[in-house]
């Protein structure tokens, strides 16, 4: 039986962030992460513009490219909901305390 125990040289320490960092690096993944989707339709916009000027290009290899275009939005599509899934995650697990309970003064009788 193989010993799964980390050594501290195996295993690479992680930084030791504040929850707000935390917080702000997690919604900064997600804000790139949707730059990159929306680069990626703005790409097969563009490639139907070019196709559809091409003056040799016909029928058949324009179906081609529009199913390339359509299936590519529809992996951006359910990239979108992972994405959404995160930010609901985020924001449903998250305790943030209210300003009430920030003033160190106790409401209970």
């Amino acid at each position: 039986m193989a010993d799964t125990n980390c050594t501290p040289l195996e295993c690479p320490a992680l930084p030791r962030v504040t929850l707000d960092q935390a917080v702000i690096d997690l919604l900064e993944s997600i804000a790139l992460q949707e730059s990159a989707l929306s680069h990626i339709l703005c790409a097969e916009s563009q490639k139907m513009k070019t196709a559809m000027a091409m003056e040799e290009v016909d029928l058949c290899k324009l179906l081609e490219i529009n199913d390339s275009a359509t299936n590519m939005v529809h992996a951006v599509a359910n990239l979108e909901l992972v994405l959404k899934e995160k930010l609901e995650f985020i924001s449903n697990n998250l305790y943030y305390p209210s300003a009430e309970n920030c003033s160190g003064t106790s409401t209970a009788q």
